[in-house]
């Protein structure tokens, strides 16, 4: 989960203590801001909590889990909405990530990224494309770096599985756009190209309410 708001010491014990997982946490710095956690059945072989970037890692928005055969990065990129000093963040952010992840494929393990990318990728990927070509989110800087994501060699598993399905995973609550399905897909899967082919299914939970997003996944055959 991305976007958690909360320190563990906020937190009750049922959501700190989940039955049959266990729980890691990376929270901001700063209180009621950002944060991601990950629920695991799995005890991982290593965790880390962040780029080791203290620019970054003060707003709490990376975890790495190293697992036997591969890492799983669940990671909450900026929004670079407010102003230009977020938006020159939210890009460098991307390249700072893209860096890290140079480093994880020279282990020669299959990679797994989730997260919240706060960028819809193509004109397929929100309701309304002309309309957003000049707001963050959909400017041409940022969806050309989900293309040079893709071309270090990872694949988006939503789109890999379903090619032209039409689905959103955000949607504005001040202009109650879920009611209208006017929506932007932000979340995502992405896995490199060698997993790519162990992909059983990605999907959108549209109908799972709770949130301005909605759930994502994957199913994988590791």
């Amino acid at each position: 989960m991305q976007e958690t708001k909360a320190h563990p010491e906020q937190l009750s014990k049922a959501l700190l203590e989940v039955s049959g997982y266990t729980a890691y946490w990376n929270q901001a710095e700063k209180k009621g801001y950002s944060g991601v956690v990950v629920y695991s059945r799995i005890k991982p072989d290593n965790v880390e909590y962040g780029f080791g970037n203290k620019l970054f890692d003060q707003e709490g928005r990376v975890l790495i889990l190293e697992y036997q055969s591969f890492f799983l990065i669940n990671v909450y990129f900026p929004n670079g909405n407010s102003s230009g000093e977020r938006l020159k963040f939210k890009l460098d952010f991307y390249l700072e990530f893209f860096e890290y992840i140079r480093k994880l494929q020279n282990k020669n393990k299959n990679i797994i990224v989730c997260g919240d990318l706060n960028t819809a990728h193509n004109e397929i990927d929100l309701a309304r494309p002309k309309e957003n070509i000049k707001n963050s989110g959909f400017l041409p800087e940022e969806r050309a770096l989900i293309d040079q994501f893709i071309e270090l060699g990872f694949v988006d598993s939503f789109r890999f599985m379903h090619n032209d399905t039409v689905a959103y995973s955000w949607w504005d609550y001040k202009t109650q756009a879920r009611q209208r399905d006017v929506g932007w897909r932000l979340d995502y899967f992405f896995v490199n190209d060698a997993a790519s082919g162990s992909l059983v299914d990605a999907f959108i939970l549209k109908d799972v309410f709770g949130s301005d997003h909605c759930p994502v996944g994957i199913t994988l055959k590791i």
